[in-house]
């Protein structure tokens, strides 16, 4: 089991950036592809973007690429997610977790953190 903590959401205007920290505790961090997804308000929880174990590959859901990096320091068993020119669509909780294989969706991840609140305003 690993036991995950995001950080760094916040209220940000339309167009700003925010950088999400992921801190992993328990089984060896470096053994699991992360990956990021997103909830807002009434809708399903849906995948952001994922990196694989060394750092080397990454895929991001169309709505953020160019827009959102996602990176790791195996070293301090952490997954960042940088999120410039933010936009209000945004808005939503974002949850780091554990990669069980390959796939995107949520039945793919295992542990899972409990969330930071991103909210955009226009």
């Amino acid at each position: 089991q690993v036991h995950l903590v995001e950080s760094g959401g916040g209220l940000v205007q339309a167009g700003g950036s925010l950088r999400l920290s992921c801190v992993a505790s328990g089984r060896a961090f470096s053994s699991f592809d992360m990956g990021w997804f997103r909830q807002a308000p009434g809708k399903e929880r849906e995948f952001v973007a994922i990196i694989n174990m060394s750092g080397g590959r990454t895929y991001y859901t169309d709505s953020v690429k160019g827009r959102f990096t996602i990176s790791r320091d195996n070293a301090k068993n952490t997954v960042y997610l940088q999120m410039n020119s933010l936009k209000p669509e945004d808005t939503a909780v974002y949850y780091c977790a554990t990669a069980k294989g390959p796939g995107t969706a949520v039945a793919d991840f295992g542990s899972w953190g409990q969330g930071t609140q991103v909210t955009v305003s226009s």
